[in-house]
């Protein structure tokens, strides 16, 4: 039996773009707060260009606590959705055509999102990783962390628990 011709390149990494814009650009607030994503395979990094809207204490500057808990959370929830949307996208059994019209999947829902400020974060660009510690049916936990000019050297750090939506069964099923 023959095996599949590979899909080019171009047709997966596109893909696979379009799949995170939609996901990224389909919510308001990580527009304004100005939030992108670095794709390398199945990994994402969070970055979050500074602006002087994001400063929460000029006197020292530093960003604002509710800015770094958002930069956070946002990061832990398009990690959880896109580590359970990988295989759909790998696949092609999500339309990327339906996501980039603004039909997107239920993303997962917080339930608790911890936040540990270990600096001030800096008047600078900021950077984060989610890993998912645990994703079920229907509950999963992920851990954040975020720095900004050494990966070592983390400003903060969160954890996260999620109520993940219902899987579609179909190519066609998107729930909104």
């Amino acid at each position: 039996m023959a095996r599949p011709r590979p899909e080019p390149v171009q047709t997966v990494k596109h893909r696979r773009d379009t799949a995170l814009s939609a996901l990224v650009h389909g919510v308001p607030y990580i527009q304004f707060l100005g939030i992108e994503f670095d794709r390398r395979g199945d990994e994402l990094t969070a970055i979050l260009p500074f602006d002087n809207k994001l400063i929460g204490n000029p006197m020292l500057p530093a960003i604002h606590g509710g800015v770094t808990a958002g930069f956070l959370e946002t990061t832990a929830v398009i990690g959880l959705a896109w580590s359970v949307l990988w295989d759909d996208i790998e696949t092609g059994r999500i339309d990327t055509e339906q996501l980039s019209l603004g039909h997107l999947p239920s993303m997962p829902k917080t339930i608790d999102f911890t936040v540990d400020y270990l600096r001030s974060g800096l008047p600078r660009d900021a950077y984060a990783r989610a890993r998912v510690n645990r994703s079920g049916r229907r509950y999963a936990s992920v851990h954040v962390e975020a720095w900004q000019d050494q990966r070592n050297v983390l400003f903060a750090q969160g954890t996260g628990h999620f109520l993940m939506p219902p899987r579609s069964t179909g190519n066609s099923e998107h729930n909104g």
